[in-house]
């Protein structure tokens, strides 16, 4: 559960003035995605080895972009789930679901490749399925993130194209401090759905190198609603994943990964096919030096390959009798990106970089007809038609961007980025060639941001910043070819003259903590404010010209998006707090007239809890109101709001073990939230928003040696 940082002025990492032993440890760590980490500990037990970071103290700015760290995944993970449920207490975020298997994290209305998400400093897995039946969420299990870094906008350069926030999950790494043989085992249990989950974690560290595998299992049937109602959504899923690192020397290190994933039998209640199989691949590099010379202080370089193999048919859906359809798809990426950090005094510092992109898709989908008017063909009509077109999508960027300590309370940060993207399609449709000219095309992006901060004291924070993000549209947005990848019934044709979308943002936010006496121990708060206006902002239009029941992708001229983020947090009694954080998104098609796509409502949370060494535990009440402001071009209807009731605990026994227990949804709730697809395809239901989980019990033990 995402925990207001408890001590601000003890969590800025400093890079530039460790000596080569604690230089060691940074370079073990995965590679951050912010300078600054917020410590979740109180004040008077702050733990290092948990986080895997370098935590000082003292009276220093050394980020002023918006930031974020959600950690402490590896000591309370009570419900085993996808990835993305990670995301589902971290406010400003929400969930788009089709099932339980593919869930996309949303945040501030960004979704989609809108977020830039990636795993441990920059590694990408691009889904191969034009539905998103395989998001980067469905390739890793929750059990191996020990941290969610977040960027919560366009205020940062350094790692890749960004228009509305980055992501980056931090896979745990070995613990450096504890050379030899360790390791943990785990295994979960959720009564709603019968759903069993089992991890097995193993490192070997010594002085020079270190190795640490992992594997997963998890096992999922179908979960019923409030009402009692069974929501097709199950799945099976296996992971495995070896880690190895090498110290070239006190300062130099290099480190090989390597994982694979395997899905099975997934449905899908909000999408018009299922899953057969979903197989990864993904395979990194990362090389760092630091404390190079007197200015030039660190080398970063990272490689990375992931290949993405999915089928998805419709042979369970009462469709199958009619028409047979299965979809074999597949999806590349490769990446590599190289940095410098400088350090020209002891108030300047600045990164330069370069980075590469590249994804390619293809596949076929395979229809047999054997129905038409309702009267069955003496021969079956087989039609097979491409998908993704042999299409793909480069990214070439490269980047600059300073933190300026110019007075000891006022930092300032200013970054620069370029990027060239190529983009081609080899294998086009007769159709699809006729609607466009299809020579290859390339993009020249520029994106950048500034921002402030001043500290008052080293209690309280003021931030200003602002950045202009740029993103290039996707491959389903240009080059998708009649097949359906919306919320509604329309086929989807891509677009390959989609203009750049550009979000000019604007935050200010004010965070900061004090000091109480008595019974109240310290009161911690942060919100902010943000406006961005949107250029060119993609979505899909209703096309009668191409088909009757089509859709086009294009570009809306004018658009914004405004919003507010709040939180909260109140120790008292030692051991004890109250917490609140809410968030509100408002947003405007100035072209239609209406709301944008996929924008939650608004969205509050209180909780409260204790937190002891061997005992914690927090009840939660969410309110979701209902949504109003709808995106009608997009087929998007009202939704009602909701509330509901979360309580989650934690016991360790004895000092290697520990238990999670939770009750999520208590009071049996039938709801459905606003992002959630509608049933597609599935027999007995209407096309109406799929339901949540009704009440549900989970159990998740845990024993470290």
């Amino acid at each position: 559960m995402f925990k207001i940082p408890n001590n601000i002025r003890d969590t800025f990492i400093i890079h530039q003035i460790l000596k080569n032993e604690i230089n060691l440890l940074v370079s073990l760590c995965a590679v951050p995605i912010m300078a600054v980490a917020q410590s979740e500990q109180k004040e008077d037990t702050i733990k290092t080895t948990i986080l895997n970071e370098i935590i000082v103290t003292g009276y220093r700015l050394e980020n002023p972009t918006f930031s974020k760290v959600s950690n402490n995944y590896d000591e309370k993970i009570v419900q085993p789930k996808n990835v993305a449920g990670l995301f589902s207490d971290i406010n400003g975020f929400s969930l788009i679901k089709r099932g339980n298997y593919a869930m996309d994290p949303t945040f501030r209305g960004a979704q989609y490749e809108q977020l830039n998400i990636q795993y441990d400093g920059g590694l990408k897995v691009m889904h191969a399925c034009p539905n998103r039946m395989d998001p980067i969420t469905s390739h890793i299990s929750p059990e191996e993130i020990e941290k969610i870094e977040i960027i919560k906008g366009p205020y940062s350069v350094r790692y890749g194209a960004n228009f509305g926030g980055i992501v980056n999950l931090v896979t745990r790494n070995p613990s450096k401090g504890e050379h030899g043989f360790h390791g943990s085992v785990a295994s979960g249990y959720e009564t709603n759905g019968n759903a069993y989950v089992g991890m097995a974690q193993l490192q070997y560290v010594t002085h020079k190198f270190d190795v640490a595998g992992n594997f997963g299992y998890r096992d999922y049937g179908n979960y019923k609603d409030g009402d009692d109602t069974e929501i097709p959504s199950s799945f099976r899923s296996i992971d495995y994943g070896l880690k190895l690192g090498y110290n070239i020397h006190p300062n130099q290190r290099i480190q090989a990964s390597w994982r694979q994933a395997f899905g099975r039998d997934v449905l899908h209640a909000g999408l018009p096919m299922d899953t057969e199989y979903d197989n990864s691949s993904i395979a990194s590099l990362d090389y760092k030096w630091d404390n190079i010379g007197k200015n030039l202080k660190s080398l970063q370089v990272k490689t990375y390959y992931s290949y993405v193999d999915h089928l998805m048919t419709n042979y369970k859906r009462s469709t199958a009798t009619a028409t047979e359809a299965a979809a074999d798809v597949n999806s590349t990426t490769i990446g590599a990106k190289a940095e410098l950090e400088w350090k020209t005094s002891d108030k300047l510092h600045f990164f330069s970089g370069v980075d590469y992109l590249h994804i390619g898709r293809d596949g076929d989908r395979t229809r047999q007809i054997k129905m038409q008017n309702g009267n069955p063909l003496p021969n079956p009509i087989t039609r097979v038609n491409s998908i993704w077109q042999d299409s793909y999508i480069d990214d070439i960027g490269a980047y600059t961007e300073a933190k300026w300590n110019f007075l000891p309370t006022y930092i300032l940060s200013a970054g620069l980025r370029y990027d060239m993207v190529i983009s081609d399609i080899r294998k086009p449709e007769a159709d699809f060639s006729v609607l466009y000219d299809l020579d290859k095309r390339t993009e020249h992006n520029i994106s950048g941001t500034i921002s402030l901060k001043k500290a008052f004291s080293d209690r309280l924070f003021l931030e200003f910043a602002y950045g202009r993000g740029v993103r290039s549209a996707n491959m389903i947005e240009r080059y998708i070819n009649q097949f359906n990848v919306g919320q509604d019934s329309y086929t989807y044709t891509g677009n390959p003259d989609l203009k750049a979308e550009i979000n000019n943002q604007f935050e200010i936010g004010l965070s900061g903590y004090e000091n109480l006496s008595g019974f109240f121990n310290t009161i911690r708060f942060e919100g902010s404010v943000y406006y961005g206006f949107l250029k060119n902002y993609i979505s899909a239009v209703i096309e009668p010209d191409i088909a009757a029941d089509a859709k086009v992708f294009t570009n809306i001229k004018d658009a914004y998006k405004t919003g507010i983020d709040a939180s909260a947090k109140l120790d008292f009694g030692k051991y004890y707090f109250l917490k609140t954080d809410l968030s509100y998104i408002y947003t405007r098609n100035k072209d239609f007239d209406e709301s944008l796509p996929l924008i939650p409502p608004f969205t509050a949370r209180i909780s409260t809890g204790i937190e002891k060494e061997k005992f914690w535990g927090n009840i939660q009440y969410n309110i979701v109101v209902t949504q109003n402001e709808l995106a009608y071009s997009f087929g998007e209807i009202r939704t009602g709001g909701y509330q509901t009731m979360d309580v989650r605990l934690g016991y360790k026994p004895v000092e290697k073990v520990s238990i999670g227990i939770a009750g999520l949804n208590i009071f049996d709730k039938t709801y459905h939230n606003h992002l959630n697809f509608a049933f597609r395809n599935q027999e007995g239901f209407a096309s109406i928003p799929i339901n949540e989980a009704g009440r549900n019990f989970t159990v998740f033990v845990q024993y470290k040696f």
